[in-house]
């Protein structure tokens, strides 16, 4: 197995694991990441940590040696593979973080893209260099890097091919926050500011902000109103404001 799934707490971890080079994704990999964000959605974990094995990389991106000398429609299913699998990860109904503890380009920036939020250790560099190989990236990142980053951005750092550091990823939103000590611990301490909250919250509120990117202003707003109401109908919330009342903490049940 390439692709270990552990638990810490209510957290699951899921680690990359081919370190010889440095947890490259084979298509192989793309299927036991698959399988396992399947096993975290059917679990009762509140929040997914996905990293890498080692010190030295996230995930180098995709396994070059698989690429060469397929069909067309052989090169078509690998991205709609890659994108499938990314796009589930995606769609999980609980927050999920990209500890990026190395190298994260490709393929592996592009799984970092499809989680929730993103940490990167300071030594971290990140990029999307498919244009040296004459490629372009093919598991999500014309699509994530322009939402994150801003179409302008992500064109020169895709058309350019270059490297990002953690620094300049923090500055641009591309990571929500720069890691100081062991990159998993700083993973779980973020994810545990996270846990305590009702889940059915958690992801009222991503709908909510999505739609800021997909919709005029006077929609989006008609939207977070539903999806406002809905939330205060929730046995979570009536519990949020009876605790707040008495002054003690809540025990939300994600109802």
């Amino acid at each position: 197995m390439t692709v270990h799934l552990a638990r810490r707490e209510t957290v699951a971890i899921l680690t990359l694991d081919r370190q010889a080079v440095l947890n490259a994704l084979s298509f192989a990999m793309l299927r036991e990441i698959g399988e396992a964000i399947d096993q975290v959605a059917q679990s009762d974990a509140r929040a997914l940590i996905v990293t890498g094995a080692g010190t030295k990389a996230f995930c180098a991106g995709a396994d070059i040696k698989e690429l060469r000398g397929r069909s067309l429609l052989e090169q078509k299913r690998g991205a709609e593979l890659g994108q499938s699998v990314f796009a589930k990860l995606d769609a999980l109904p609980l927050p999920s973080i990209a500890v990026i503890n190395g190298h994260a380009f490709g393929g592996g920036l592009e799984l970092a893209m499809a989680c929730t939020f993103r940490l990167a250790a300071r030594q971290a560099k990140m990029g999307l260099p498919e244009i040296k190989l004459g490629l372009i990236p093919g598991y999500g990142g014309t699509q994530r890097l322009p939402r994150l980053v801003g179409e302008a951005r992500a064109l020169e750092i895709i058309m350019t091919g270059r490297s990002v550091d953690a620094d300049e990823a923090f500055r641009i939103g591309l990571v929500h926050r720069l890691i100081d000590g062991e990159p998993l611990e700083a993973g779980m301490a973020f994810a545990r500011e996270l846990t305590g909250f009702s889940l059915r919250t958690l992801e009222f509120t991503r709908a909510a902000v999505r739609r800021a990117a997909d919709l005029p202003l006077s929609e989006g707003l008609k939207a977070e109103a539903e999806l406002s109401t809905l939330a205060d109908r929730t046995a979570d919330a009536e519990e949020g404001m009876a605790a707040f009342v008495e002054k003690r903490k809540p025990d939300f049940r994600d109802a």
